[in-house]
Formats: C-alpha cells, sequence, structure tokens
C-alpha cells in the first residue's frame, strides 16, 4: 500500500481509515501486544513519522479500533437479543437468557475482548488528554446505547443496567486472558492435563460469570 501525500480533509481521512484496517487486519493475525507501530508502518507502506501524523501512538490507533468493534457489536447485539428474547417471559428466564446472548456474542469476538483487557492497563496510557477524553466520551455513549439494549429486556435492572453493562466489558476482557494461552502454556496444560483448569473457555465462564451477576442486581421478590 502506498500513499500520496494528502491534501485535503478527505484524503486525510481516508489515511486514517486505511491504517485502521490494517491495524485491524494484523490484530486477526497476532495478539494486541505484538502490534507494533513500526510493523504498522511497513505494513501501511508510510514511514513511521507519516503515520504518528494520523495517530500520535499506537495506543492511540487501538483504541479507535476499540471503538470501532464496539459499535459494531452493539449493532450486532441488538439484533440477537431480539431474536432470542421474549418479554413474556419470566424475569429469571429473560436473566439467563441475556446473559447466553452476551456470553456467545462476545465469545465470537476474540479480538474485542482482547482490546477489552488491555483497555485500562495498556491502551489508555501514551495518549494525549485531548485523545483520552474523546475516546471516553465516545465509550459513554457505547455504555448508553448498551444500557438502553439490557434495559429493553431487563427493565426491572433499573439505574443497575449500566453497572452490569460495565462489568459485562471487564469480565469478558479479563477472562478472555485465560481462554487463549501462550504455546508454552498449552504445551504445559497438554503435559500435566490437572493444570488445564487454568484454562478456561470464555464462553462457559462469562455465561456463569454474567448469570452471577444479574442475580446479584436484580431485585429480590
Amino acid at each position: 500500500m502506498t500513499f500520496q501525500r494528502a491534501r485535503t480533509e478527505e484524503q486525510r481521512e481516508i489515511r486514517r481509515q486505511a491504517i485502521l484496517d490494517v491495524a485491524s487486519a494484523m490484530l486477526d493475525e497476532m495478539p494486541v501486544a505484538a502490534v507494533t507501530l513500526n510493523e504498522l508502518s511497513r505494513r501501511v507502506g508510510l514511514a513511521k513519522p507519516n503515520v504518528l501524523r494520523y495517530f500520535e501512538s499506537r495506543e492511540a490507533v487501538l483504541l479507535e479500533l476499540l471503538d470501532r468493534f464496539l459499535q459494531e457489536w452493539l449493532a450486532e447485539l441488538t439484533e440477537e437479543l431480539a431474536a432470542a428474547l421474549d418479554n413474556d417471559l419470566s424475569m429469571p428466564e429473560r436473566a439467563a437468557a441475556v446473559a447466553e446472548v452476551l456470553s456467545r456474542s462476545l465469545s465470537g469476538r476474540v479480538v474485542l475482548c482482547e482490546l477489552f483487557g488491555a483497555q485500562g492497563s495498556v491502551l489508555e496510557h501514551n495518549v494525549s488528554v485531548e485523545v483520552a477524553a474523546r475516546y471516553k466520551r465516545a465509550s459513554l455513549a457505547r455504555l448508553t446505547t448498551m444500557t438502553d439494549l439490557v434495559r429493553t429486556y431487563l427493565p426491572e435492572l433499573g439505574e443497575n443496567a449500566t453497572l452490569f453493562s460495565l462489568q459485562t466489558m471487564v469480565m469478558a476482557g479479563a477472562l478472555s486472558a485465560y481462554s487463549t494461552p501462550p504455546p508454552s502454556l498449552q504445551a504445559a496444560y497438554q503435559a500435566e492435563p490437572d493444570l488445564a483448569r487454568f484454562h478456561l473457555d470464555l464462553e462457559d465462564y462469562l455465561k456463569q460469570a454474567l448469570t452471577a451477576t444479574l442475580l446479584g442486581v436484580l431485585p429480590r421478590r
């Protein structure tokens, strides 16, 4: 991929989206930690200083990708919940169905979950106040979208729908780290099967965690 100098805002936006697309493709091949600015620049076909004209750091690129993936997921989640939920079901049945849909949907988006996991410890570092604030404003909008969606099927949650939505993203990120062990751990698990209890299946454990969370925040009757 090669670029001529961008001279208009439209051309600059095309360059930005191209950089994001390349970074997205890299995440399909490697973990977040392996994505470097040098390799991204090489694949994009721009010198590193030129990439930095569009994004101030590697972390800024990945934060924007996280927001893109989150928007895509929420759009699909809307359809998935609508297909699986019936408001005529009892509250416990709806809670179980929501937990099942969320766990299944998130476990199919490994990169999104990995980005969730890296957000606080890695991605939100090495960015300016401007970038951090812009990302958090976008995150607040996504959280509102998810909260409204969850509350559609579990109105009993009330204000706790926001807490549950946030906890869902945090748990997906935390559990994903244990569901994709590095090669050395995979070999250890194969050699000593007893150790494999630390290898968590993301969908199963996320479903258990979300169900337990809902039981904790739903009102008791």
